[in-house]
């Protein structure tokens, strides 16, 4: 079983979107919060379901899209590696080009 890894940037971003959420919903914050952690216990089995980030076009790199939301990960081995958690409105964080 593939092991999940969240980075500090990927727990921050989290963070910060039930955050943001909960300023007008503490509710709907955590479960904003919940369901795209949740999206990503499904890696520990199936590590390759997320699709290729397009704009990298890498094998390794990969995201689950959830809703509004991009979860970027990046396979190493047996650890999926948790990157990064955005809106898919904004553009891809420039960044993590060089992943």
């Amino acid at each position: 079983m593939t092991r999940i890894r969240w980075t500090d940037q990927a727990a921050d971003d989290l963070k910060a979107i039930r955050e943001f959420i909960e300023r007008d919903s503490p509710r709907y914050g955590r479960l904003v919060a919940e369901r795209l952690f949740d999206a990503t216990q499904r890696l520990e089995v199936f590590p390759l379901s997320g699709r290729v980030v397009p704009e990298l076009g890498r094998d390794d790199v990969r995201e689950i899209i959830l809703g509004e939301y991009r979860i970027v990960y990046r396979l190493k081995g047996e650890t999926v590696l948790l990157v990064t958690v955005f809106r898919s409105s904004r553009l891809f964080p420039t960044a993590l080009a060089g992943l």
